[in-house]
């Protein structure tokens, strides 16, 4: 087990090297000089060609690239163009508030979603199945984005119930948590459904069920935890997703995370904040996915053997 995870962790090496490598790539061909948006427009061209020596932009590609890579290694990803703060202060700060909300959305579409594919598969073809599938179509259909602006609408303009945007209590977290969970909630009670309609059918789950054992004890200790695998999947890449694309309802609240920064950053062209964000936002999902894996193993032990 620990090898495997050693393994998983130096396979990050090349995956967040091809990463860093595209996102610089797309920041190198996009129009714009940094030099000149760090100046102003109506800087005179040699205080702008003496700083764009200074910070390496006249080298070619290649090496700018591997002075990115080494200073990145090191922690260094240069300073906002913006705000002239280094850049790894600015991710940091806004890290924790995108973690507390993808956190409570996946929180809120695991305890929705679990139990209602539960239940849809007990019942299946029942009025309860159709309603659940029915809204959890909608609930996949409909974009985030919109359905912030509606909930915005009824429960901020209309009704005041909740603050419409900004961070501090709980209540200026829910509405964005909600946004965000409903479509994650949709897959989720998907994917249990039909993982537990598979597992149900089983010749193990008839034998308990002949040997007496109460129906609870049936689903919950035998069906549901095999049943598991393809769900917790679901659950680390909805995770993974919500930690980097989180941006329109960061952005649609005003949540200051590190999709809203990285909105801003993209549309003032701060070149050294977008790179890194990328690369953070990478980082995050491969470890997801890396604890994803390494769940398995607890849960299914046939999984643990491979890894022996």
């Amino acid at each position: 087990m620990y090898r495997y995870i050693i393994r998983r962790l130096l396979l990050l090496i090349p995956v967040m090297l091809g990463v860093s490598f595209i996102v610089f790539s797309i920041m190198f061909f996009t129009p714009g000089d940094p030099a000149k948006i760090m100046l102003g427009e109506r800087a005179p061209e040699a205080e702008v060609a003496a700083l764009r020596t200074q910070m390496g932009l006249d080298d070619p590609f290649l090496v700018q690239f591997f002075n990115f890579v080494r200073n990145a290694v090191q922690g260094d990803f240069g300073r906002s163009l913006l705000t002239r703060r280094p850049v790894a202060e600015e991710l940091f700060s806004r890290f924790p508030a995108t973690i507390q909300l993808a956190a409570t959305a996946v929180f809120i579409a695991v305890a929705i979603g679990i139990p209602v594919g539960i239940i849809s598969a007990i019942r299946q073809y029942s009025f309860f199945d159709g309603a659940a599938m029915t809204l959890a179509l909608v609930g996949v259909s409909m974009p985030n984005f919109w359905q912030g602006l509606m909930m915005i609408l009824l429960f901020s303009v209309y009704l005041g119930w909740l603050p419409s945007s900004g961070i501090g209590t709980f209540w200026h977290l829910l509405m964005p948590a909600i946004t965000l969970g409903t479509s994650s909630a949709a897959l989720i009670t998907r994917m249990t459904r039909s993982s537990m309609l598979e597992v149900i059918r089983q010749d193990y789950i008839r034998t308990a069920r002949a040997k007496g054992l109460d129906e609870r004890v049936v689903i919950n200790r035998h069906a549901l935890k095999n049943a598991l695998i393809p769900v917790i999947t679901v659950i680390g890449l909805q995770f993974g997703a919500l930690l980097g694309g989180a941006v329109l309802t960061e952005t649609v609240f005003a949540w200051p995370g590190v999709g809203r920064l990285m909105v801003d950053a993209i549309r003032q062209k701060d070149f050294p904040m977008v790179q890194a964000g990328v690369l953070l936002l990478a980082v995050a999902f491969s470890v997801v996915n890396l604890v994803v894996d390494i769940l398995y193993a607890y849960i299914d032990p046939r999984i643990k053997a491979q890894y022996k």
